[in-house]
């Protein structure tokens, strides 16, 4: 084992030994909140903080059901390098008029809530009111897709990036580089403007490949869509080639160079944030669009199975000792939450929970079996629309009414985000498997569209009233509910 390994966790269990220390003082959890992108992992965040501070309505969240939660504040987080959560601007813009959604995760960030509670326990409650820190740590799940790269070689993950590209649904957004790589031999010297342009058509690859339209989000490096202050660094100056069947290259050649790079990127990006981050989380939550994959077809679904299926692996789950606080610590809760359950009535909310546990049987059983509890979820952390009747042919009709985005379409119908639309989203399949093998939204009538955010309700006292959601409280008492007892 290198010297390196027992340093790191030598360092490892020293941090996590003052973690341990602090906790004794003030309880706290490290809750990862990830997702893929636009999955909704800001709102949830924004949604979860407001409901606890403002009083919110609760009922499965047992604390605050039974009268025990008495204060929720914010305080300094701990970690003083970790950018904090802009929880007040990501409020302002759901309280704006009109309100709108707030800008994406684009980085790891960090948020500590304070709750004060009265403990359920009638010896507990003896020693009065107890605290529990929730330090809520933001981190995009393309970051998370990288954790799978550190046991991958350069050839293998080059093999795998050439071989998906040629999807036919990807061709699009491929094309210029793979043009580029068929006029590319990877035994050629090494050059740097070559090297360059390949790894900028790859990006701009993988950018076109995670529009919309292509429903597509599972691509790994995270970092070249993401890269912060790394940007133009040649750790992030790389591609994959394709070898064909050549298997050794000289140093000397433009394969080593990219191949040096891939090993950089894998030491000085991944590495440092499975370290300093990843691997301290106590819970977890995974926020997943199915619905914005279910717009893509069979294909979004099957990349979208794969994504959950490599992300889930990369968890070290099951329950805590000391001995694996302090050297190798476990998340012992997950939720997996199919997000959007507002864009559907709540006749297929149960639909929608059984695709997603289908997506990721794989990976919860792996998880369950190492003793994690995991709960899968349909959940909508602010609902944007309401629930209505119509009446189409003389048949009733369950739908849902709301606000569709600027630019949203249903039929030959443009919407410019102002005005109220009833829409029948239609149903689910009963048959999870359907949906991974062929449901095909092109063969519906309708396809989910977004929806703006519902208008902020201003309170006599001041602020506004927590924003109406659907099993937010569910998602809370799995997270935290246990600590609060």
């Amino acid at each position: 084992m290198p010297l390196s390994t027992y340093t790191d966790a030598a360092g490892d269990a020293v941090r996590n030994l003052g973690d341990y220390a602090s906790n004794l003082v003030t309880p706290a959890i490290r809750l990862g909140v990830t997702g893929l992108a636009r999955s909704g992992k800001t709102v949830f965040i924004t949604a979860l903080v407001h409901n606890l501070m403002a009083g919110g309505r609760l009922p499965f969240f047992d604390a605050a059901a039974e009268g025990r939660l008495l204060r929720a504040y914010l305080e300094p987080q701990p970690d003083e390098i970790v950018p904090r959560f802009e929880y007040e601007r990501h409020l302002a813009d759901l309280t704006a008029s009109p309100p709108k959604w707030p800008e994406s995760t684009r980085r790891i960030s960090q948020l500590r809530l304070t709750l004060e509670y009265e403990p359920g326990s009638f010896w507990k409650r003896q020693f009065g009111r107890d605290r529990l820190h929730i330090d809520i740590v933001d981190y995009p799940g393309e970051w998370l897709l990288d954790l799978p790269l550190l046991d991958l070689s350069y050839e293998d993950w080059s093999r795998d990036a050439v071989s998906r590209s040629r999807d036919a649904r990807h061709n699009k957004a491929a094309k210029a580089w793979q043009d580029a790589l068929a006029g590319t031999n990877p035994a050629d010297a090494p050059d740097e403007a070559r090297a360059a342009v390949l790894s900028d058509l790859f990006k701009a690859y993988l950018h076109g490949a995670r529009a919309d339209q292509y429903a597509l989000s599972t691509m790994p490096p995270g970092r070249f869509l993401m890269p912060g202050d790394l940007e133009g660094s040649p750790a992030l100056t790389f591609a994959p080639l394709d070898a064909k069947r050549q298997t050794e290259f000289r140093r000397d050649t433009l394969w080593a160079l990219m191949e040096r790079r891939y090993e950089a990127y894998k030491r000085h990006v991944i590495r440092p944030f499975f370290r300093d981050h990843f691997a301290r989380l106590d819970r977890q939550i995974v926020l997943i669009d199915v619905l914005a994959a279910l717009n893509g077809g069979s294909t979004a679904m099957a990349d979208l199975e794969r994504a959950m299926s490599e992300i889930l692996e990369c968890y070290r789950t099951g329950s805590n000792s000391l001995w694996s606080s302090l050297f190798y610590p476990r998340i012992d809760r997950i939720v997996l939450a199919a997000t959007k359950a507002d864009h559907l009535h709540h006749e297929s909310h149960d639909r929608l929970e059984a695709i997603l546990s289908l997506l990721t049987a794989k990976a919860v059983e792996r998880a369950r079996y190492s003793g994690a509890d995991v709960k899968v979820l349909a959940l909508a952390a602010i609902r944007a629309t309401r629930e209505a009747e119509a009446k189409k042919r003389g048949e009733t009709l369950p739908c849902i009414v709301g606000y569709p985005l600027a630019g949203e379409k249903i039929g030959q119908r443009t919407f410019d985000g102002t005005e109220a639309f009833a829409i029948f989203p239609g149903d689910l399949p009963a048959d999870p498997e359907e949906a991974m093998s062929g449901w095909e939204t092109a063969d519906r009538d309708v396809r989910f569209v977004r929806f703006r955010p519902p208008d902020a309700q201003p309170l006599p006292s001041g602020g506004f009233a927590p924003f109406p959601n659907i099993r937010l409280d569910r998602a809370v008492q799995m997270l935290i509910g246990d600590r609060l007892e």
